[in-house]
Parts: structure tokens; C-alpha cells; sequence
């Protein structure tokens, strides 16, 4: 049996799945729900992905570690300042306890993936550190982001601080839970497709996705848990304010 390989997508046949995205951002503006920012969202994701790429060529020709750590900090700080979205009034005052459970809960579980389970040799091959990392980052951001806001939220309501905390963590790992629900019943995760596409066995692809899976739910449950508890002081301070 022939082995499939990947099918480069054209430009011009890449445009056409932008038809049902300009659909959604012609709704947005009719409902006055804001479609600058999707557009603004979609250009930017682009251009950034364009640039990723080309990074990510010159990375893996140059086989340097000092530029895979480069990466990985400007993921850190970068995913740290977004993170904080959702209560953009304490972004700056914030920032430093994000960022540092971020390293906690990322960067740990980055570490124990790449260099136990999977035992790289050398330790920063980039084309498996920085896709991983990029899922591990991406996850902890989301969670930490929906942990702040649901704490924000709760309580600006008056909520003791314990109670608003549980509901916090609760919010911040529904995503995350949903897909472990959902997974191979109503989805095939990125990695296990990407897998199945380059021609790799489904059965060493679905060993992959577990560990994707385990290390998503871990690093975004440790970095939720440690921004809950490194940003109390700030939160019960600000609540006895008001």
C-alpha cells in the first residue's frame, strides 16, 4: 500500500476556506457585535503564522538551542500578557504572578514531556520542543484567562474569595474537559491528524494524542491553581475596597 503524503494547499484554493469566515464577520457587522476585531483577529493570526514559519525554517536549518530558548521566552512572556485579557484593568499588576504560573505549570510539564516521556535527543530538537510547547502554552493561557475572569467576576459580586476560587477553577477547565469528553468520539485532536495525514500508523498516533491530552489538562490545571492562589492578596484587597 502506497503511504499518503501531505497535500500542499495552493493559495489560491487556501482562499476558499475564507467564504464561511466572511460570512461570520458580515453577521458580526450587521449585529453590531464588533467585526473589525474578528478581522483584525484574522490578519493578525496570518501574518503571525507566516512569520512563525519562516522562523521556524531557519530554526530547525540552524539546530541551535539558544534559538529554541529564545522562542520558548518570548512564548512565556508573550502568552503571560494575554492571559490577562479578561481583567485588563490589573493586566500590569497582574502580569508577574501570570507569568509565574505560567513557568509552573507550562513549563514543568514541558519540561517532563520532552525530556522523560519522550527523552529528546538532544534535549531542544526544535521540531518537537516548540510544537509542544506551543500546545502546553496555548492551553495554560486559555485556562489561566478563564480562571481570572470567573474570579474577577465572582467576586465583584461579593463572593468570599474560597468560594469564588472553586467556582474560578471549575470555569477554567471546562474546555479542556470537554475535549477529553469529546475526543475521538466527536474529534480527531490536532497532532493525531496531522499524524494520520503524514502517512503515521492511527495506533502510534493515538499513544501521541494521549500524552498531548495529559499534558494539556495537567499544565492547565497546575497554572490555574497557581495563579489562584499567587493572586488572593490582590483580589481580597481590591474586593474590601469597594
Amino acid at each position: 500500500m502506497v503511504e499518503p503524503s501531505i497535500q500542499l494547499i495552493p493559495y489560491s484554493r487556501l482562499l476558499w476556506a475564507m467564504l464561511p469566515v466572511l460570512v461570520v464577520v458580515w453577521i458580526l457587522f450587521r449585529w453590531s457585535l464588533g467585526g473589525g476585531n474578528a478581522l483584525y483577529a484574522l490578519l493578525r493570526m496570518m501574518t503571525q503564522l507566516l512569520l512563525v514559519g519562516n522562523v521556524l525554517v531557519y530554526m530547525f536549518r540552524s539546530d541551535s538551542p539558544w534559538m529554541v530558548l529564545l522562542v520558548l521566552s518570548v512564548m512565556v512572556l508573550v502568552s503571560s500578557w494575554i492571559t490577562l485579557r479578561t481583567v485588563r484593568s490589573r493586566r500590569r499588576a497582574l502580569y508577574g504572578k501570570a507569568l509565574l504560573s505560567i513557568l509552573i505549570g507550562g513549563t514543568t510539564t514541558l519540561v517532563l514531556v520532552t525530556q522523560v516521556v519522550l527523552s529528546l535527543q538532544p534535549w531542544y530538537l526544535p521540531h518537537y520542543l516548540i510544537p509542544l510547547a506551543g500546545m502546553i502554552f496555548s492551553g495554560v493561557m486559555n485556562s489561566v484567562s478563564l480562571a481570572a475572569e470567573r474570579l474577577a467576576a465572582e467576586m465583584s459580586k461579593g463572593m468570599d474569595y474560597l468560594e469564588a476560587r472553586r467556582h474560578a477553577l471549575n470555569a477554567s477547565l471546562i474546555p479542556i474537559t470537554n475535549s477529553l469528553f469529546g475526543v475521538g468520539l466527536v474529534s480527531l485532536p490536532g497532532m493525531m491528524t496531522g499524524q494520520i495525514l503524514a502517512g503515521v500508523s492511527p495506533l502510534v498516533a493515538v499513544n501521541y494524542q494521549v500524552m498531548v491530552m495529559l499534558m494539556i489538562f495537567g499544565s492547565a490545571g497546575l497554572a490555574s491553581v497557581s495563579f489562584l492562589l499567587l493572586v488572593r492578596k490582590d483580589f481580597e484587597k481590591s474586593s474590601a475596597n469597594r
